[in-house]
């Protein structure tokens, strides 16, 4: 199965610029379960479940599962590898993210509301578009961008973030995933030491992956190299 998905990743890779249809097979040319090319990469898929700063399932979130291109999920398998030879492991939070996900935060945000303690402790839900916390439109739609954290492998509960996602498995970095506020800006300071060299560590590897960072978000990293990056897609995760 694995030399088959492999087979239909070469092929996307030569018709790049050509309209995918929104479904072909499981899914389209060019995607595949990132458990299928490395089950060892921990998931942890907020959007799926009530745990995120919408408190629900998001839309096109069938199922906690993350589906990447090809291409971005070779490269975490190789970082992986890399990485668990040290004693630690990626976590992934968020993956390919559906337009009509994106579309589903974007209305959220425009139903109002104050600000949420754990989420964006300082901003009002409806100014988080206009404050940049919350895209009208994704790089995660392309397939190739992640939410990603390092945490040691067989660890322990640590202290939980004063704000974003509870991942009490995680390396410091000073905020959990998701937390919309300028404490999440990858070069924040002033920052505990522990949480400035996690976060240096984790742009570290990713780069040797390939993968850039987003500045204001010290957990979101797109492949340089993404095979779709002038292309959205709307399918469904699911399981199968």
């Amino acid at each position: 199965m694995r030399q088959a998905i492999q087979r239909i990743g070469f092929c996307a890779l030569a018709v790049a610029a050509f309209v995918l249809p929104a479904r072909a097979s499981p899914l389209p040319a060019g995607f595949v379960r990132l458990a299928d090319i490395d089950p060892s990469i921990r998931q942890d898929i907020r959007y799926a479940g009530s745990d995120d700063f919408l408190h629900r399932k998001v839309s096109g979130y069938d199922a906690p599962v993350c589906i990447l291109t090809l291409q971005a999920a070779q490269a975490l398998a190789g970082l992986q590898k890399a990485i668990v030879a040290k004693g630690l492991t990626l976590v992934v939070f968020d993956c390919y993210r559906p337009a009509r996900a994106v579309a589903d935060m974007g209305e959220w945000t425009r139903e109002g509301g104050p600000p949420d303690p754990q989420w964006y402790p300082k901003v009002k839900r409806g100014d988080l578009i206009a404050k940049g916390y919350v895209g009208e439109l994704s790089t995660h739609s392309r397939g190739s961008t992640i939410d990603v954290a390092i945490a040691p492998v067989g660890s322990t509960a640590a202290p939980k973030p004063a704000c974003g996602a509870v991942d009490a498995n995680t390396l410091d970095f000073g905020t959990g995933f998701d937390c919309f506020d300028p404490m999440s800006e990858t070069a924040h300071r002033p920052l505990g030491d522990e949480a400035a060299a996690n976060r240096k560590l984790l742009v570290d590897v990713m780069r040797a992956g390939g993968f850039k960072n987003y500045a204001r978000e010290w957990w979101h990293f797109t492949l340089t190299n993404e095979p779709f990056a002038r292309q959205r897609f709307d399918f469904p995760i699911t399981a199968e």
